[in-house]
């Protein structure tokens, strides 16, 4: 194999699907999903802070796991917990639901 199919690590990447729902939307300007390329290397704590960078009025809700839970090819992330991500995968951005 020639060195023209060598590929380095440190340029591979992962595009993941966000999805905003209620303040989340809101906050990113009233966008309802965005692809985001990360690192290959890259994980959901990662993507918080991309997402907090790419949209200021969004940092103070995404940045506190208290504020958005997210959900990773629809199976909620644990608090505390960082998974990996993958190319292809979708995240979705959960605000706290409150009713009456």
């Amino acid at each position: 194999v020639g060195s023209d199919y060598f590929v380095s690590l440190a340029t591979m990447t992962t595009k993941v699907k966000v999805l905003f729902f209620a303040s989340a939307r809101e906050a990113a300007g009233d966008v309802s999903s965005v692809e985001i390329e990360l690192s290959s290397e890259s994980n959901t704590m990662a993507l918080r802070k991309i997402l907090a960078e790419k949209y200021p009025r969004l940092a103070d809700l995404v940045l506190d796991e208290d504020n958005i839970t997210l959900a990773l090819n629809e199976e909620y992330v644990p608090s505390g917990e960082s998974l990996p991500l993958r190319n292809g995968d979708t995240v979705a951005l959960i605000p706290p639901i409150s009713g009456g």
